[in-house]
């Protein structure tokens, strides 16, 4: 089913929901800045659907077709109830809370904020905050204002993703084409705007679902080795999986491989028949 969730003041969801087969889990996956359901439903979402469970995607507020006033700040606490809202509004079944990026930082935030969850599945969430991340955010926002998404692409991409698929997305970069300032009312630029005020002091130890953690170790951008081994050790059922070849975007580099990841976990979940809030 695809519908749209309306938010008001103009701000409307876009999501995509397939139920699953008796008491299995459902997979909520939730974007980072940049992407869209299609990340999800390539390969992901029909893997797990065929094992019997849901899934339920959808697009936060300035991406594809959710639209959202040009006026309005597209920050934390927005993406946050929104998911809450969404979350109300489908019911999925023991929701498994699947977040790339900042979408796991949004997630965690919903659950302590009362939204249910069976289970969690970080993708490259956990960092820790300070000048280095605040660094790289500032940065990345501004090179976005010069140049657009395409200018952030071609200056981060090596930095990001591992080599197989920087390889792969070589021929759609750095062309010729001059890069163009967005217009005030681009989404990514200002969810990136947004971004940059996140707060990512948050206490992992509440975190008391099944976890699991997926890493790419080829993130050279986010990726801090001794901040994701503190910060998952707060969490008291947490099994981390380290992908050395895969880099940030691990939904697009290996959704193969993440789909056979989230399949066991799910699995696993469902054996464990527990949910909490």
């Amino acid at each position: 089913m695809t519908d749209k969730l309306d938010r008001g003041n103009g701000a409307k969801l876009h999501y995509e929901y397939d139920a699953p087969s008796g008491e299995r889990p459902t997979f909520v996956f939730i974007n980072a800045i940049t992407g869209s359901t299609a990340q999800w439903q390539g390969v992901i979402g029909p893997a797990l659907r065929a094992e019997g469970f849901g899934t339920l995607a959808y697009n936060m507020r300035g991406q594809e077709d959710s639209p959202a006033l040009v006026e309005e700040p597209l920050e934390e606490a927005v993406h946050v109830e929104d998911l809450g809202a969404l979350l109300d509004h489908v019911a999925p079944p023991r929701p498994i809370l699947t977040g790339l990026s900042i979408g796991g930082l949004f997630a965690t935030k919903a659950f302590l904020d009362g939204a249910p969850a069976a289970g969690f599945v970080y993708l490259n969430t956990l960092r820790s905050p300070g000048l280095a991340l605040d660094w790289v955010n500032e940065a990345i926002f501004r090179a976005a204002g010069l140049g657009g998404p395409a200018l952030v692409m071609d200056l981060f991409l090596p930095m990001l993703v591992g080599p197989a698929h920087l390889a792969r997305m070589r021929g759609d970069r750095l062309g010729a084409a001059p890069y163009q300032p967005p217009g005030p009312e681009n989404g990514v630029v200002r969810l990136l705007s947004g971004g940059r005020t996140a707060n990512w002091n948050v206490d992992w130890s509440r975190v008391v679902v099944p976890v699991l953690n997926v890493t790419g170790l080829q993130d050279r951008v986010f990726y801090n080795g001794a901040d994701v081994a503190r910060l998952a050790a707060l969490m008291p059922d947490l099994e981390h999986v380290a992908l050395p070849e895969i880099g940030h975007l691990i939904p697009a580099e290996a959704p193969e491989t993440l789909a056979r990841l989230l399949i066991g976990f799910g699995t696993r979940v469902h054996a464990n028949r527990k949910i909490q809030t």
